[in-house]
């Protein structure tokens, strides 16, 4: 995993059932395109015909993997799963592309995975030692053999799902499709989100949020609970909530609220737009400067800094137009090509800033380079003063539920010990960051506790000492192979 300027999403993945025979790859496609922002980097989609399985996956946007030729030949289905994926575990190769299809002695299975195991090493080297092959590098693969292995001895695959999460542990949601049947989990402490929706005509959709329902037409029926597993057949509905925990201990990530979600969804009975819109108003609480006028960083920064205005009663104003044409700064491989990238990405509005003291609003500081270029951009402008403010507390831990902090090395909070210094860096006139207490009452209507651990080094669930990197994704000399 590469630490870039921002942070990583984890992915999406979005399941339909349908009373009867319809083209259902055309519904996922709108589905992944409302889920795009939670993965860029590739994208697969499932269609289940009576037991034949139809797939296709490919690296790049859903638009470019899926033109219409292509998404045609899926022909039609009463079901589908797809996935839109950023690489955690498992590097960038089409083996790690979902949705996995697994085809063996009891019959398809396609899988479709958000989050990140913290015991998929163990798992891994458990299959291997006796004999197990595995074709890609992500843990995915590792949940979807220990599902086929208890299948062999269960009497259903919802019953060999739930011997699964028994031995697995970490952040998941998932969704899994079978000849019959399309069955969706989530982790006990409900990592990542998961909900369940339906249209007028009675096809049920499961997804990582609520926006891409309505991209479907479908209305949101409710949350998948942490723990829960969900049987959508021609018998109905069913549900086994043996794993759900109560309410106090489950820990969904704070981040989906300030900066991975939509701000259109409802994640867990909470409204994204109302918790980052809290989250400015408590940064103005927690850090007030006079000021002309606040502004926010497209796109999660925006509702922040409306939040913030509100609170303070300084002017919200419109900074930056975002070029929409341009793919996010931390895809780029390089330094000098990301820094190229946010040149042409962000356009500051001079009539906005120039003679003013502004405040700038956004979600976060990973490494801070982006940050420090965009600084400059207000500065060039004309801006007399630029003060920042950050909607989510400092990053100094690593996350091992599937965002993409794997590294203490690069994170600029690591890297200086006061806030001023790293303000000095950026180059701001005074920097402020949202207290880890504040998170905690973003999402006040949630039924969920939060995880903080990026910020906190405090774990809901016990975690390896560091991230294991695969072997196989490694050269001989980074990691010792047995070799003949």
């Amino acid at each position: 995993m590469n630490m870039l300027n921002k942070l990583h999403e984890e992915c999406g993945v979005f399941g339909l059932f349908e009373p009867t025979t319809k083209d259902v790859a055309h519904s996922v496609y709108l589905a992944l395109y409302a889920l795009q922002h939670r993965g860029q980097e590739a994208c697969g989609i499932v269609v289940n015909d009576d037991g034949v399985f139809s797939h296709h996956k490919g690296d790049g946007l859903v638009h470019e993997v899926f033109p219409e030729e292509r998404l045609s030949a899926l022909g039609t289905g009463n079901m589908a799963v797809g996935h839109v994926r950023y690489s955690t575990t498992g590097g960038k190769s089409l083996s790690n592309i979902q949705p996995l299809v697994i085809r063996h002695i009891k019959g398809n299975m396609a899988l479709a995975h958000n989050g990140n195991l913290v015991n998929a090493a163990e798992l891994r080297r458990q299959f291997e030692l006796s004999g197990g092959i595995f074709h890609g590098t992500s843990d995915t693969e590792a949940i979807a053999y220990t599902i086929v292995s208890h299948r062999l001895h269960s009497a259903s695959t919802e019953e060999a799902i739930e011997k699964t999460m028994e031995s697995i542990s970490g952040a998941y949601s998932c969704i899994v499709m079978t000849a019959t049947k399309m069955i969706a989990f989530r982790d006990p402490n409900g990592f990542r989100p998961l909900c369940l929706g339906r249209t007028e005509e009675g096809a049920w959709a499961v997804s990582s949020e609520s926006c891409a329902l309505e991209s479907i037409g479908a209305s949101f029926v409710r949350d998948v609970l942490p723990g829960e597993i969900i049987i959508l057949s021609k018998d109905g509905v069913g549900s086994n909530t043996k794993h759900c925990l109560p309410a106090a201990k489950r820990s969904a990530c704070v981040f989906e609220y300030i900066y991975f979600a939509r701000p259109d969804s409802v994640l867990d009975g909470a409204s994204v737009h109302r918790a980052r819109m809290r989250a400015g108003a408590f940064l103005a609480k927690e850090h007030p400067v006079d000021a002309d006028i606040v502004i926010g960083v497209p796109d999660s920064g925006l509702d922040a800094a409306l939040g913030y205005a509100r609170e303070s009663g300084i002017p919200y104003g419109v900074g930056f137009i975002k070029n929409k044409y341009i793919g996010r700064s931390f895809i780029e491989p390089s330094q000098g090509q990301r820094e190229d990238a946010v040149k042409i990405k962000l356009n500051v509005i001079r009539e906005t800033v120039a003679g003013k003291r502004v405040i700038m609003i956004d979600d976060s500081i990973v490494r801070g380079t982006t940050c420090a270029r965009i600084v400059r951009l207000l500065r060039e402008a004309g801006a007399a003063e630029v003060h920042m403010r950050v909607s989510s507390p400092p990053f100094r831990h690593e996350c091992f539920f599937g965002t993409d902090v794997d590294s203490s090395d690069n994170l600029i909070a690591c890297r200086y010990d006061t806030v001023e210094e790293i303000g000095e860096e950026i180059g701001v006139d005074s920097l402020g960051y949202l207290s880890v207490e504040a998170t905690h009452r973003l999402a006040d209507t949630a039924a969920v506790g939060f995880c903080d651990g990026c910020f906190t080094g405090c774990y809901p669930i016990p975690v390896p000492d560091e991230i294991e990197k695969n072997k196989f994704d490694q050269k001989l000399g980074a990691f010792p192979l047995a070799v003949e």
